[in-house]
Protein backbone atom coordinates (compact mmCIF):
# COMPACT_ATOMS: atom_id res chain seq x y z
CA UNK A 1 0.00 0.00 0.00
CA UNK A 2 1.33 3.58 -1.13
CA UNK A 3 1.76 6.07 1.20
CA UNK A 4 -0.58 8.61 1.28
CA UNK A 5 1.00 12.08 -0.48
CA UNK A 6 2.02 14.84 1.79
CA UNK A 7 0.17 17.82 1.93
CA UNK A 8 2.00 20.95 3.06
CA UNK A 9 0.33 24.21 3.90
CA UNK A 10 1.22 27.37 1.18
CA UNK A 11 4.17 29.47 2.96
CA UNK A 12 4.36 32.79 3.87
CA UNK A 13 8.60 32.78 3.29
CA UNK A 14 10.10 32.96 -0.03
CA UNK A 15 13.71 32.21 -0.48
CA UNK A 16 16.06 34.72 -1.15
CA UNK A 17 19.88 34.81 -1.71
CA UNK A 18 21.70 34.97 1.09
CA UNK A 19 23.43 37.91 0.72
CA UNK A 20 20.12 40.06 0.01
CA UNK A 21 18.67 38.93 3.46
CA UNK A 22 18.98 42.00 5.95
CA UNK A 23 21.82 41.78 8.54
CA UNK A 24 19.93 41.69 12.29
CA UNK A 25 23.14 43.01 14.09
CA UNK A 26 23.00 46.36 12.95
CA UNK A 27 19.50 47.23 14.29
CA UNK A 28 20.90 46.78 17.71
CA UNK A 29 20.01 49.62 20.18
CA UNK A 30 22.04 50.49 23.37
CA UNK A 31 20.23 50.05 26.21
CA UNK A 32 21.29 52.67 28.19
CA UNK A 33 23.57 50.07 30.71
CA UNK A 34 27.64 50.26 29.54
CA UNK A 35 27.79 46.58 31.41
CA UNK A 36 24.34 45.11 29.99
CA UNK A 37 25.44 46.62 26.40
CA UNK A 38 28.57 45.04 26.86
CA UNK A 39 27.23 41.73 27.81
CA UNK A 40 24.63 41.71 24.53
CA UNK A 41 27.51 43.14 22.01
CA UNK A 42 25.83 46.34 21.76
CA UNK A 43 22.27 46.45 23.09
CA UNK A 44 18.71 44.83 22.01
CA UNK A 45 17.49 43.90 19.13
CA UNK A 46 14.00 44.49 17.81
CA UNK A 47 11.95 41.38 17.89
CA UNK A 48 14.63 39.59 20.43
CA UNK A 49 13.38 37.80 23.72
CA UNK A 50 15.93 37.62 26.19
CA UNK A 51 15.62 35.46 29.66
CA UNK A 52 17.32 36.89 32.98
CA UNK A 53 18.25 34.32 35.29
CA UNK A 54 18.81 34.59 38.70
CA UNK A 55 18.57 33.74 42.63
CA UNK A 56 15.23 35.06 44.28
CA UNK A 57 16.67 38.44 45.28
CA UNK A 58 19.85 38.92 43.85
CA UNK A 59 18.57 42.30 41.87
CA UNK A 60 16.74 40.98 38.60
CA UNK A 61 14.10 43.12 39.64
CA UNK A 62 17.08 46.43 40.04
CA UNK A 63 18.52 45.47 37.19
CA UNK A 64 15.49 45.47 34.67
CA UNK A 65 14.25 48.25 36.11
CA UNK A 66 17.11 50.31 35.67
CA UNK A 67 17.35 48.71 32.13
CA UNK A 68 13.46 49.59 31.29
CA UNK A 69 14.72 53.05 32.67
CA UNK A 70 17.54 53.84 30.96
CA UNK A 71 15.33 53.03 27.30
CA UNK A 72 12.59 55.21 28.36
CA UNK A 73 15.44 58.02 28.91
CA UNK A 74 16.81 58.04 25.55
CA UNK A 75 13.17 58.65 24.00
CA UNK A 76 12.32 54.55 23.58
CA UNK A 77 9.03 53.57 24.64
CA UNK A 78 9.41 50.71 27.50
CA UNK A 79 6.54 48.89 29.74
CA UNK A 80 7.02 46.99 32.44
CA UNK A 81 5.18 44.36 33.70
CA UNK A 82 5.15 43.69 37.28
CA UNK A 83 4.10 40.27 38.47
CA UNK A 84 5.31 39.86 42.22
CA UNK A 85 4.54 43.42 43.37
CA UNK A 86 2.07 46.14 42.98
CA UNK A 87 2.22 48.75 40.75
CA UNK A 88 2.93 51.45 44.09
CA UNK A 89 6.10 49.41 45.16
CA UNK A 90 7.53 49.36 41.80
CA UNK A 91 7.24 52.90 41.83
CA UNK A 92 8.69 53.46 44.97
CA UNK A 93 11.88 51.78 43.53
CA UNK A 94 11.77 53.76 40.30
CA UNK A 95 11.82 56.76 42.51
CA UNK A 96 14.86 55.72 44.55
CA UNK A 97 16.61 54.47 41.24
CA UNK A 98 16.36 57.27 39.46
CA UNK A 99 13.78 56.09 36.45
CA UNK A 100 10.92 58.10 36.64
CA UNK A 101 10.47 58.63 32.81
CA UNK A 102 7.56 60.22 30.92
CA UNK A 103 8.70 56.94 28.18
CA UNK A 104 8.40 53.97 30.52
CA UNK A 105 5.12 52.55 31.15
CA UNK A 106 4.11 50.25 34.45
CA UNK A 107 1.33 47.87 34.94
CA UNK A 108 1.26 45.26 37.63
CA UNK A 109 -0.57 42.03 35.35
CA UNK A 110 -0.30 38.39 35.46
CA UNK A 111 -3.41 37.56 33.00
CA UNK A 112 -1.72 36.85 29.45
CA UNK A 113 -4.57 38.09 27.50
CA UNK A 114 -4.15 41.25 29.69
CA UNK A 115 -0.74 42.06 28.67
CA UNK A 116 -1.61 41.35 25.35
CA UNK A 117 -4.18 44.10 25.46
CA UNK A 118 -1.44 46.68 26.83
CA UNK A 119 0.59 45.30 24.29
CA UNK A 120 -1.77 47.23 21.87
CA UNK A 121 -2.77 50.37 23.77
CA UNK A 122 1.28 50.96 25.37
CA UNK A 123 2.66 50.01 21.59
CA UNK A 124 6.09 49.78 23.47
CA UNK A 125 9.84 49.22 21.85
CA UNK A 126 10.98 47.44 24.89
CA UNK A 127 8.99 44.98 27.22
CA UNK A 128 9.92 43.34 31.01
CA UNK A 129 7.75 40.75 32.39
CA UNK A 130 8.96 40.12 35.98
CA UNK A 131 8.51 37.44 36.01
CA UNK A 132 7.50 34.81 33.61
CA UNK A 133 6.54 32.30 36.39
CA UNK A 134 3.88 34.55 37.53
CA UNK A 135 1.95 34.32 34.22
CA UNK A 136 -1.85 32.89 33.93
CA UNK A 137 -3.69 31.93 30.82
CA UNK A 138 -7.03 31.58 31.82
CA UNK A 139 -7.50 28.59 29.01
CA UNK A 140 -5.12 26.43 30.78
CA UNK A 141 -6.22 24.87 34.08
CA UNK A 142 -2.92 24.16 35.99
CA UNK A 143 -1.51 26.86 38.17
CA UNK A 144 0.86 29.54 37.53
CA UNK A 145 4.36 28.70 37.73
CA UNK A 146 4.05 25.53 36.49
CA UNK A 147 5.40 23.92 33.69
CA UNK A 148 2.38 23.85 30.99
CA UNK A 149 1.76 27.44 32.04
CA UNK A 150 5.24 28.84 31.91
CA UNK A 151 5.83 27.26 28.79
CA UNK A 152 2.60 28.15 27.24
CA UNK A 153 2.71 31.77 28.09
CA UNK A 154 6.37 31.93 27.10
CA UNK A 155 5.35 30.83 23.42
CA UNK A 156 2.78 33.32 23.49
CA UNK A 157 4.65 36.11 24.24
CA UNK A 158 7.96 34.94 21.94
CA UNK A 159 5.58 34.84 18.71
CA UNK A 160 4.13 38.31 20.00
CA UNK A 161 7.43 39.69 20.51
CA UNK A 162 8.43 38.76 16.95
CA UNK A 163 5.48 39.55 15.19
CA UNK A 164 5.47 43.10 16.60
CA UNK A 165 8.77 43.72 16.38
CA UNK A 166 9.31 44.08 20.39
CA UNK A 167 12.62 43.66 22.65
CA UNK A 168 11.18 41.48 25.16
CA UNK A 169 12.78 40.50 28.74
CA UNK A 170 11.65 37.75 30.73
CA UNK A 171 12.83 37.52 34.12
CA UNK A 172 12.81 34.26 36.05
CA UNK A 173 14.12 32.80 38.99
CA UNK A 174 16.75 29.89 39.57
CA UNK A 175 16.35 26.33 41.34
CA UNK A 176 18.99 25.25 44.34
CA UNK A 177 20.62 23.48 41.75
CA UNK A 178 21.30 26.44 39.77
CA UNK A 179 19.02 26.03 36.79
CA UNK A 180 16.42 28.05 35.66
CA UNK A 181 13.20 27.25 36.76
CA UNK A 182 10.29 25.93 34.59
CA UNK A 183 10.56 24.08 31.18
CA UNK A 184 14.13 23.89 29.54
CA UNK A 185 12.26 24.77 26.67
CA UNK A 186 12.29 27.67 27.76
CA UNK A 187 15.86 28.09 27.22
CA UNK A 188 15.46 27.04 23.79
CA UNK A 189 12.77 29.43 22.41
CA UNK A 190 14.37 32.44 23.80
CA UNK A 191 17.21 33.92 21.60
CA UNK A 192 19.07 35.06 24.64
CA UNK A 193 19.85 33.28 27.98
CA UNK A 194 21.25 36.06 30.70
CA UNK A 195 22.99 34.87 34.43
CA UNK A 196 23.14 36.90 36.61
CA UNK A 197 24.67 36.18 40.17
CA UNK A 198 26.82 37.53 42.97
CA UNK A 199 27.36 36.65 46.59
CA UNK A 200 24.53 38.35 48.58
CA UNK A 201 26.97 39.18 51.16
CA UNK A 202 28.80 41.40 48.85
CA UNK A 203 27.65 44.14 46.38
CA UNK A 204 29.27 43.00 43.18
CA UNK A 205 27.01 41.62 40.92
CA UNK A 206 28.13 39.31 37.46
CA UNK A 207 26.07 39.41 34.68
CA UNK A 208 26.42 36.87 31.91
CA UNK A 209 25.59 34.94 28.52
CA UNK A 210 25.31 31.52 28.59
CA UNK A 211 23.34 31.68 24.62
CA UNK A 212 23.16 34.53 22.67
CA UNK A 213 22.37 34.26 18.88
CA UNK A 214 23.15 38.42 18.37
CA UNK A 215 26.78 37.91 19.12
CA UNK A 216 29.88 36.51 21.63
CA UNK A 217 28.94 34.62 24.91
CA UNK A 218 32.72 35.44 26.22
CA UNK A 219 31.70 38.61 27.67
CA UNK A 220 31.03 39.38 31.35
CA UNK A 221 29.69 42.79 33.26
CA UNK A 222 30.24 43.65 36.75
CA UNK A 223 27.74 45.80 38.55
CA UNK A 224 28.04 47.18 42.00
CA UNK A 225 25.10 46.76 44.26
CA UNK A 226 24.35 50.13 46.80
CA UNK A 227 21.49 51.50 47.78
CA UNK A 228 20.91 53.90 44.70
CA UNK A 229 20.73 50.40 42.35
CA UNK A 230 23.44 48.75 40.16
CA UNK A 231 26.04 50.96 39.04
CA UNK A 232 28.42 49.59 36.35
CA UNK A 233 32.41 48.67 38.01
CA UNK A 234 34.85 50.99 36.12
CA UNK A 235 37.99 49.12 38.02
CA UNK A 236 36.81 45.71 38.98
CA UNK A 237 40.73 44.89 40.01
CA UNK A 238 41.06 47.73 42.17
CA UNK A 239 37.30 47.09 43.70
CA UNK A 240 38.69 43.43 44.42
CA UNK A 241 42.54 44.69 45.93
CA UNK A 242 40.66 48.04 47.78
CA UNK A 243 41.10 46.15 51.22
CA UNK A 244 44.31 43.93 50.17
CA UNK A 245 46.74 44.03 53.34
CA UNK A 246 50.19 42.83 52.26
CA UNK A 247 52.75 41.10 54.45
CA UNK A 248 50.49 38.39 56.17
CA UNK A 249 50.96 34.88 54.82
CA UNK A 250 48.34 33.27 53.01
CA UNK A 251 47.74 35.36 50.82
CA UNK A 252 48.45 35.10 47.00
CA UNK A 253 47.36 38.02 43.60
CA UNK A 254 46.30 36.04 40.72
CA UNK A 255 45.59 37.97 37.02
CA UNK A 256 42.58 36.00 35.94
CA UNK A 257 40.31 36.09 32.69
CA UNK A 258 36.41 36.08 33.22
CA UNK A 259 35.02 36.14 30.10
CA UNK A 260 37.39 38.34 28.04
CA UNK A 261 37.93 40.85 31.09
CA UNK A 262 41.22 40.38 32.85
CA UNK A 263 40.77 40.88 36.89
CA UNK A 264 42.92 40.52 39.85
CA UNK A 265 41.75 39.20 42.80
CA UNK A 266 43.08 38.16 45.90
CA UNK A 267 43.12 34.29 46.92
CA UNK A 268 43.60 33.51 50.66
CA UNK A 269 44.61 29.97 52.34
CA UNK A 270 44.41 28.78 56.06
CA UNK A 271 46.36 26.10 56.56
CA UNK A 272 45.72 24.70 60.45
CA UNK A 273 46.64 22.26 62.83
CA UNK A 274 43.80 19.38 62.46
CA UNK A 275 42.83 16.26 65.26
CA UNK A 276 40.13 15.18 63.50
CA UNK A 277 41.11 11.93 61.45
CA UNK A 278 39.63 13.87 58.08
CA UNK A 279 41.05 17.41 57.83
CA UNK A 280 38.58 19.68 56.64
CA UNK A 281 38.86 21.33 53.25
CA UNK A 282 36.88 24.43 52.76
CA UNK A 283 36.78 26.66 49.56
CA UNK A 284 34.30 29.87 49.05
CA UNK A 285 34.69 31.20 45.97
CA UNK A 286 37.03 28.64 44.55
CA UNK A 287 36.07 25.14 42.90
CA UNK A 288 36.56 22.13 45.90
CA UNK A 289 37.76 19.80 43.69
CA UNK A 290 40.56 22.45 42.60
CA UNK A 291 41.67 22.68 45.70
CA UNK A 292 41.38 19.15 46.64
CA UNK A 293 43.74 18.04 44.02
CA UNK A 294 46.15 21.07 44.49
CA UNK A 295 46.70 20.06 48.00
CA UNK A 296 47.61 16.66 46.45
CA UNK A 297 50.14 17.95 44.25
CA UNK A 298 51.85 19.96 46.75
CA UNK A 299 52.38 16.70 49.17
CA UNK A 300 53.56 14.36 46.44
CA UNK A 301 55.50 16.81 43.46
CA UNK A 302 56.57 19.48 46.44
CA UNK A 303 56.85 17.79 49.51
CA UNK A 304 54.93 20.01 51.85
CA UNK A 305 53.17 18.42 54.47
CA UNK A 306 49.23 19.18 54.03
CA UNK A 307 47.55 15.93 54.30
CA UNK A 308 46.66 16.10 57.93
CA UNK A 309 45.94 19.54 57.90
CA UNK A 310 42.50 21.62 57.90
CA UNK A 311 42.80 24.10 54.73
CA UNK A 312 40.44 26.85 54.13
CA UNK A 313 40.55 28.94 50.96
CA UNK A 314 38.93 31.88 49.93
CA UNK A 315 38.60 34.72 46.84
CA UNK A 316 38.46 37.65 48.84
CA UNK A 317 36.06 40.22 47.65
CA UNK A 318 32.81 37.68 46.45
CA UNK A 319 34.50 36.44 43.66
CA UNK A 320 34.01 33.83 41.87
CA UNK A 321 36.98 31.72 39.66
CA UNK A 322 36.98 29.01 38.08
CA UNK A 323 39.16 30.13 35.86
CA UNK A 324 42.51 27.13 35.75
CA UNK A 325 45.42 29.93 35.75
CA UNK A 326 44.25 30.75 39.16
CA UNK A 327 46.08 27.12 40.51
CA UNK A 328 49.34 28.41 40.60
CA UNK A 329 48.52 31.08 43.43
CA UNK A 330 46.11 29.29 45.00
CA UNK A 331 48.67 26.77 45.71
CA UNK A 332 51.78 29.32 46.74
CA UNK A 333 48.88 30.93 49.10
CA UNK A 334 48.43 27.65 51.11
CA UNK A 335 52.14 26.86 50.95
CA UNK A 336 52.78 30.91 52.40
CA UNK A 337 50.40 30.06 55.12
CA UNK A 338 51.87 26.36 55.74
CA UNK A 339 55.45 27.96 56.12
CA UNK A 340 54.37 31.28 57.50
CA UNK A 341 56.15 33.03 54.68
CA UNK A 342 54.05 35.98 52.61
CA UNK A 343 54.55 36.80 49.26
CA UNK A 344 55.89 39.46 47.80
CA UNK A 345 53.97 42.37 47.86
CA UNK A 346 54.47 43.47 44.36
CA UNK A 347 54.07 39.77 43.23
CA UNK A 348 51.44 38.08 40.82
CA UNK A 349 51.20 34.34 40.05
CA UNK A 350 49.82 33.25 37.37
CA UNK A 351 49.79 29.34 35.56
CA UNK A 352 47.63 25.95 35.77
CA UNK A 353 48.48 23.41 37.63
CA UNK A 354 49.03 19.68 36.11
CA UNK A 355 49.35 16.38 38.46
CA UNK A 356 52.80 16.14 37.24
CA UNK A 357 53.31 19.22 39.51
CA UNK A 358 54.25 20.90 36.03
CA UNK A 359 53.30 24.61 35.24
CA UNK A 360 50.78 24.75 32.03
CA UNK A 361 50.77 27.82 30.11
CA UNK A 362 46.83 29.58 30.02
CA UNK A 363 45.23 31.19 27.87
CA UNK A 364 45.28 35.53 27.60
CA UNK A 365 48.46 35.57 29.18
CA UNK A 366 49.47 38.65 27.68
CA UNK A 367 45.71 40.57 28.88
CA UNK A 368 46.87 39.42 32.67
CA UNK A 369 50.44 40.12 32.43
CA UNK A 370 48.93 43.37 31.24
CA UNK A 371 46.62 44.09 33.81
CA UNK A 372 49.21 43.08 36.59
CA UNK A 373 51.41 46.08 35.89
CA UNK A 374 48.61 48.84 35.38
CA UNK A 375 47.70 48.13 38.79
CA UNK A 376 51.37 48.49 39.72
CA UNK A 377 52.71 45.33 40.34
CA UNK A 378 56.67 44.84 39.05
CA UNK A 379 56.91 41.12 39.02
CA UNK A 380 54.89 37.77 37.74
CA UNK A 381 55.37 34.45 38.38
CA UNK A 382 54.66 32.12 35.32
CA UNK A 383 54.90 29.04 33.40
CA UNK A 384 58.27 28.18 31.52
CA UNK A 385 56.37 28.94 28.09
CA UNK A 386 55.00 31.90 28.69
CA UNK A 387 56.39 35.27 26.00
CA UNK A 388 57.73 38.37 26.87
CA UNK A 389 56.42 40.85 29.78
CA UNK A 390 54.79 43.78 29.12
CA UNK A 391 56.73 47.28 30.16
CA UNK A 392 56.79 47.52 33.87
CA UNK A 393 56.49 44.24 34.76
CA UNK A 394 59.72 41.74 35.35
CA UNK A 395 58.89 37.75 34.82
CA UNK A 396 59.85 35.02 36.85
CA UNK A 397 59.79 31.22 34.86
CA UNK A 398 58.91 28.19 36.85
CA UNK A 399 58.55 24.56 35.36
CA UNK A 400 57.42 23.10 37.92
CA UNK A 401 55.63 24.39 40.97
CA UNK A 402 57.94 23.22 43.09
CA UNK A 403 60.05 25.90 41.38
CA UNK A 404 57.42 28.71 41.53
CA UNK A 405 57.33 27.88 45.37
CA UNK A 406 61.01 28.48 45.24
CA UNK A 407 61.03 31.60 43.52
CA UNK A 408 58.47 32.86 45.95
CA UNK A 409 60.53 31.67 48.90
CA UNK A 410 57.86 30.44 50.47
CA UNK A 411 59.47 26.66 50.69
CA UNK A 412 60.27 25.69 54.56
CA UNK A 413 63.57 27.27 55.94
Amino acid sequence: MRDSPVVVASSTSVARPIADVADESTLIRSTGLVEVDRVLGGGLVPGSVTLVGGEPGIGKSTLMLQLAGAVAEVGQKALYVSGEESASQVRGRADRLGALHDELWLVAETVLPHILAHLDAVDPEVVVIDSVQTLLNPEMTSAPGSVAQVRECAHVLVQEAKRRGIALLLVGHVTKEGTLAGPRVLEHVVDTVLEFDGDRQHGLRLLRASKHRFGPTSEVGLLQMDEMGLAPVDDPSGLFLADRVTGVSGSAVVPTVDGNRPLLVEVQALVAPSQLATPRRSAQGLDQGRLAMLLAVLERRVGLPVSNAEVYALAVGGARILDPGADAGLALAVASSLTGHPLADDLVVVGEVGLGGELRHVSHINRRLSEAARMGFRRAIVPHATGEAPDGLSILRAPTLAAAVQLADVGPS
